[in-house]
């Protein structure tokens, strides 16, 4: 999935999902439960690798 398409699922504007990404933004509760709607995924999904 494209970060456009991302960003259009989860109702955030496109350069917010790429900071999101690039790590130049910390995303509220809120809009991981948004990227998490759009990816159709756990919460714990999304962290489950994020010590590698």
């Amino acid at each position: 999935m494209t970060q456009e398409k991302l960003a259009e699922f989860a109702d955030l504007h496109r350069n917010y999902v790429v900071s999101i990404e690039g790590g130049y933004r910390n995303p509220t509760v809120g809009t991981w439960m948004k990227l998490c709607r759009a990816l159709k995924c756990k919460p714990s999904d999304l962290f489950r690798d994020a010590s590698l």
